[in-house]
């Protein structure tokens, strides 16, 4: 299979910077993840050559449709150990088990991180991947939420960083997940905290070794409607019966419009719970406004410096 390349001229006739993607993310957003990491990459790349590499652990639960749609755009992960990359991208999934070490891809990622300790030059550790990877390289094991985090929230810098340089003392990021990691634990463990807030923690840390090891619990690789499609999704579960509590609503993000024809809807779901209200359940007509796409791009313009040495 031919790596897919990112738009960008060379620099002088330099090699490319390469980069491998492993996305992990479940079948619904597989696509969308990694058009958003793709496009996210080739803005910040401006005039720099960077080619992308798609890979997936095997061990993932998936449907015939998205195994197919790996096996047809994606390499083998097996091939990543015997190739060359600069820097390395690895996102999480939904959790399926309390502890994250009976996660079936376990031992994939166990032996992903231990790689990308010896054989990259950063690594982009994204969510619950963040959170497999600080268990297994110090045992700091992820502290659940009550409900979902979801949302936009503005998080403020904690240091002065390479990967900060140039960076607002405050900007906003989605947050979308059911677990966090303790900060005091992480930094008693030798990580550098980058960024914070009081409603989402700890945002970004860092560990430095042989490769920088990135870790976000935040997502700015998200396009504007990821948060929408999240809580259309969660609130689909709870109409169908699969899940149990109705979704709270993403904070800081819908319009007031939005907001309002959402909550309308949750008082119909919640008196007449239901899956013939799914026809009637809200949708923007256009998509909600995004703005941690600039410091996103920022933090990756200076990621790939990083790895450009």
């Amino acid at each position: 299979m031919t790596p897919a390349s990112v738009d960008g001229s060379r620099r002088g006739g330099n090699e490319p910077i390469t980069i491998a993607l492993v996305n992990n993310m479940p079948d619904a957003a597989l696509e969308a993840t990694e058009r958003q990491f793709r496009d996210l990459i080739c803005a910040a790349a401006g005039d720099r050559a960077v080619e992308l590499r798609v890979f997936s652990f095997p061990d993932l639960v998936r449907s015939d449709a998205a195994r197919r749609y790996v096996l047809g755009h994606y390499e083998d992960v097996g091939h990543l150990w015997e190739t060359h990359v600069d820097g390395l991208i690895v996102t999480g999934t939904e959790p399926r088990t309390p502890r994250i070490e009976r996660e079936a891809y376990w031992p994939s990622l166990t032996r992903l991180v231990d790689w990308a300790a010896e054989h990259t030059t950063s690594t982009v550790w994204s969510c619950l991947a963040a959170h497999a990877a600080v268990a297994h390289l110090d045992g700091i094991e992820r502290e659940p939420f009550p409900a979902r985090l979801s949302g936009v929230f503005e998080c403020a810098r904690s240091c002065d960083h390479d990967v900060l340089a140039g960076m607002p003392a405050c900007w906003r990021v989605p947050h979308s997940r059911l677990n966090t990691l303790s900060e005091a634990r992480l930094t008693s463990a030798g990580y550098e905290v980058l960024s914070s807030s009081a409603e989402v923690g700890v945002d970004m840390f860092a560990r430095r070794g042989k490769s920088l090891f990135l870790f976000l619990q935040g997502h700015p690789e998200y396009d504007a409607g990821a948060l929408l499609r999240e809580y259309q999704r969660d609130i689909t579960r709870y109409l169908t019966g699969k899940a149990e509590r109705y979704p709270d609503m993403p904070v800081g993000y819908l319009s007031d419009g939005m907001a309002t024809a959402f909550c309308a809807f949750r008082h119909r779901a919640l008196r007449h719970r239901t899956a013939d209200l799914l026809g009637e359940m809200p949708d923007a007509a256009a998509p909600p406004a995004q703005p941690w796409r600039a410091p996103g791009l920022h933090l990756y313009a200076n990621w790939l410096s990083e790895l450009a040495g």
